[in-house]
């Protein structure tokens, strides 16, 4: 009678050499008692390496199951491990999905360009794995009359009964690679499915604000305008005291127009990325739970026409904000926010909003792609007078030790806000010039979030976990009534209370005021916001 055989020498290796690898892989994406129900999951296909099999053709067929299995735990540990790494996420969190949802092929494949270097050593270190795998799980058991030891059939037993066991667990099967990234393709296809259709949010938050009933509080035309760009540190800027000349431009403006510009100092953004940003902005900085009112719908309610102009291609703030607006023009219509548009290109349309004689009463939203990577395409061609500038920027950079590929990132990175500097101030020239002198005018400037650009870490790129994801500019300008004196610019202003700012600069009250918000005015009272990295202080 035949009987099982016991596994050689080699079978046990093969074994030990994809378990060994496999595990390593694991550890390096998840953590605690997961890298324990992880290897659990992975097990039953190492174990098949110890099952004899006669035919040839099998064994080939179980290599490749097995490697293909292998591969799939791999891969979903390195993902996994890059997230973590770089962005401290895990894949199933907000922050990854609803960038996920935002993004496009095109996206995706100019988000690996950029970051090249971490996907070929992820890449190499996936392929070390995959070689170790396929030539290990060739040497699996074969058909012999060698009567197995009862120990090893025990052992290959148990293990098999604790997988089985792990599997009919739903929290431990749905961490299987292929489940899990499963459903979390649902999830980000749920995500783009509920922003493609939201006209009926739309006409609730419309709805909400009419029975909100905001009125204008000044008498005459009106003209506010919003700059809201992406992805700006004001560590970077001259306007707050960098380096490189980066800001000219808004320098010349601040010195012509004094007292009726503000430079707030110490301004944070409450989100390391856009979409949450921009929900907090334009909603208050509220919670979900108080069903707060949309800035644009209160707005369009108090009688302001509301534009909104933008550089971006992006569905999610289409359909959340753009939509609200009475005129939409989203100038770039290439997919991916690392297309090559410049952000010069809205300051045609922005100068036929201004010059709109239907309405004396405007908001003019302009959204600008800033300093979004890729640096290199928020400038136009052969315009980096910082390339290979070895000035005190470059030698502080080497100084911390940062690596050549950070540096030329950070050059790239300045002569994008150099040239943002040349698009912004020409929107506020824009504003100071439209109208009539004794019509009333504002114009307000910030960023979403921060970047990191080798600022307290050797990365380039949205920025979590470090300050610089969060330092952001802001930046306000009327021609009447005065704006916080230059020790009142000194105190902290977070992104997220913009909306009460803002109405103030429309003149619009609401049942909603919170003057204790509101940076322009006197009962402001400053209160630090809770973003997951350590400041030693707001106000610096």
């Amino acid at each position: 009678m035949t009987t099982l055989p016991s596994p050689p020498c080699n079978t046990l290796l093969a074994c030990g050499v994809v378990g060994a690898t496999l595990l390593a892989l694991i550890a390096l994406g998840h953590d605690g008692r997961r890298i324990a129900q992880l290897a659990v999951l992975a097990a039953p296909m190492v174990l098949w390496l110890a099952w004899p099999l006669r035919s040839a053709r099998m064994r080939r067929v179980r290599t490749l199951l097995v490697w293909l299995w292998a591969m799939g735990f791999a891969l979903d540990a390195a993902v996994r491990a890059y997230l973590l790494d770089t962005y401290q996420a895990a894949p199933d969190g907000a922050m990854v999905l609803g960038a996920a949802a935002n993004t496009n092929a095109r996206e995706g494949s100019e988000y690996l360009w950029m970051h090249w270097r971490s996907a070929a050593v992820w890449c190499a270190l996936l392929a070390v794995a995959g070689m170790l795998v396929g030539m290990f799980a060739r040497r699996g058991a074969t058909a012999s009359s060698v009567r197995p030891a009862r120990w090893t059939v025990a052992l290959l037993a148990l293990a098999l009964l604790v997988a089985c066991a792990a599997y009919a667990s739903k929290p431990w099967r749905r961490l299987h690679p292929a489940i899990f990234w499963t459903q979390w393709a649902n999830s980000v296809h749920t995500l783009r499915t509920a922003w493609a259709d939201q006209q009926a949010q739309r006409d609730r938050l419309m709805a909400q604000a009419m029975s909100i009933a905001p009125v204008i509080s000044q008498a005459g035309p009106s003209t506010v305008v919003l700059v809201i760009t992406d992805s700006i540190n004001r560590d970077n800027m001259a306007l707050y005291g960098y380096g490189r000349p980066t800001t000219p431009r808004l320098l010349a403006h601040k010195a012509q127009t004094g007292d009726q510009m503000a430079v707030l100092q110490n301004a944070w953004s409450v989100d390391a990325s856009t979409l949450p940003a921009l929900r907090n902005m334009f909603h208050f900085g509220l919670p979900d739970s108080d069903n707060p009112p949309h800035l644009l719908a209160l707005a369009r309610a108090a009688g302001y026409k509301v534009w909104w102009i933008s550089n971006h291609d992006d569905l999610a703030i289409e359909q959340q904000h753009a939509r609200l607006a009475d005129v939409v023009d989203m100038v770039n219509r290439t997919p991916g926010r690392a297309s090559a548009s410049l952000d010069g290109e809205i300051l045609d349309c922005v100068e036929e909003a201004l010059q709109d004689a239907s309405t004396d009463r405007k908001l003019i939203v302009v959204h600008l792609m800033g300093a979004h990577p890729h640096y290199s395409l928020r400038f136009p061609e052969n315009a980096n007078p910082f390339d290979d500038d070895i000035d005190e920027v470059e030698t502080g950079l080497v100084k911390n030790g940062r690596s050549a590929w950070v540096r030329r990132f950070r050059q790239e990175y300045d002569a994008a806000l150099l040239y943002h500097d040349f698009v912004v101030s020409e929107l506020l020239q824009q504003t100071r010039s439209a109208g009539k002198p004794d019509e009333y005018r504002a114009w307000m400037y910030l960023s979403d979030h921060g970047q990191e650009v080798g600022h307290v870490s050797d990365r380039a790129g949205h920025s979590p976990s470090t300050a610089s994801g969060y330092r952001i500019p802001a930046v306000v300008w009327r021609n009447q009534q005065p704006l916080p004196t230059a020790e009142a610019q000194q105190q902290p202003f977070r992104a997220d209370w913009t909306g009460w700012m803002l109405m103030d600069l429309l003149h619009i009250q609401w049942s909603g005021q919170r003057p204790e918000r509101n940076v322009l005015g006197g009962a402001y009272r400053w209160q630090a916001p809770q973003i997951p990295v350590a400041v030693e202080s707001f106000s610096r």
